[in-house]
């Protein structure tokens, strides 16, 4: 219908709910359709706004209504959610009006849509982190059967594999649990060969992205952090600054401010949960190069640093640090320019202007 401007999508893996809004935000209609149907249906759509849920699938979807023609919307859940208006009444058609109804809002912030070079880099990081999480798992399930034996192997991991093969070769392990060990070996080194596999992948991404090589020169910047940072942030400019970023990544305090009053809680942790856990990573040795230097040598920020540890301690400091190295990630990235630990510098004389013309004010006034 020529008369539909706005239209909100439920996305599934085979149903979707449809709801189309005019200019005014009427309903004109609701649709719940199949996946061969759905895909029937907005090929023959008129060129209109495209609102989605940002969630699984759907930045393939906003990249295909978008080469439609359509201008494809994506939102955070938390953002749609206010617009439902029944909360103990959810199912998908309660779903797809309110995300119609979000998009529709002058003031609503929607979701980069990621291109497919993006996600494809994102698949290797996905991949690394369910191999490390399913080599925790099986160590830890190891420690656990050596322990009915009466072994109890050291709680590194490291330290746990390398202990591994000198079990094999003790004549007071059963039999059974000598030939779990070795199934156990095999099964780890195919899981570390998958590991190398993707950090292999993610080296050459780097190499390829100038970008991401101008992170890299920072102290606490991975190549792992780098590789993410790139993968995930459609376009830096889109936020208005570093603070902002910091904030879309998890790493600013939540406020409850009221009556003019500004109250900061603890660290919201929203946002990209993976590049806020490698940015809060690499603070860790940021923070340990800090300490060691002596202060003769020490730059700027690693006295910064040093001073915050000593006000707030370790932790405090690590997400500070995240904090501090997400700002400049979007300087470097916003403004396309490399790392320069001395920019600082090139401010104070317009901050001794602006002091020079207060003081000056405060004469005249009085």
């Amino acid at each position: 219908m020529s008369n539909v401007t706005t239209i909100g999508i439920d996305l599934a893996k085979d149903v979707f709910a449809v709801c189309a809004m005019d200019v005014t935000g009427a309903v004109v209609y609701h649709k719940a359709l199949k996946r061969d149907a759905f895909v029937a249906w907005a090929q023959q759509l008129q060129p209109c706004n495209i609102a989605m849920e940002a969630c699984g699938s759907s930045h393939h979807w906003g990249r295909w209504f978008a080469a439609l023609g359509h201008t494809a919307r994506l939102m955070a859940p938390e953002f749609v959610q206010p617009f439902r208006k029944s909360m103990a009444a959810k199912n998908d058609r309660n779903d797809a009006e309110p995300i119609a109804i979000a998009a529709r809002q002058p003031t609503m912030r929607f979701v980069a849509i990621k291109s497919v070079e993006q996600q494809s880099v994102l698949v290797w990081h996905r991949l690394r982190e369910g191999y490390k999480e399913e080599r925790t798992a099986h160590l830890n399930r190891m420690r656990g059967l050596l322990g009915e034996f009466g072994i109890w192997p050291p709680r590194s991991a490291d330290k746990l594999i390398r202990a591994l093969p000198g079990l094999t070769a003790d004549c007071a392990i059963p039999e059974g649990l000598r030939l779990a060990i070795e199934q156990s070996l095999r099964y780890l080194k195919s899981v570390h060969e998958h590991i190398a596999l993707c950090d292999q992948h993610i080296r050459q991404h780097l190499t390829s992205q100038p970008a991401a090589l101008r992170l890299t020169v920072m102290t606490g910047i991975g190549t792992l952090t780098a590789s993410a940072t790139l993968a995930t942030v459609v376009n830096a400019s889109q936020f208005k600054n570093g603070r902002q970023f910091a904030a879309w990544l998890g790493l600013t305090p939540r406020q409850m401010s009221s009556g003019g009053k500004t109250r900061l809680g603890r660290t919201s942790r929203r946002g990209d949960t993976y590049v806020r856990s490698l940015l809060v990573q690499g603070a860790k040795s940021t923070l340990q190069v800090a300490l060691r230097q002596t202060q003769d040598k020490a730059s700027r920020l690693q006295q910064w640093i040093v001073s915050v540890y000593q006000r707030v301690g370790y932790h405090k400091t690590l997400v500070a640090i995240a904090n501090k190295h997400a700002r400049m990630m979007w300087a470097i990235l916003a403004k396309d320019t490399g790392y320069d630990a001395n920019v600082w510098q090139r401010w104070q004389a317009p901050a001794a202007n602006c002091q020079r013309q207060i003081n000056i004010r405060d004469l005249n006034l009085a």
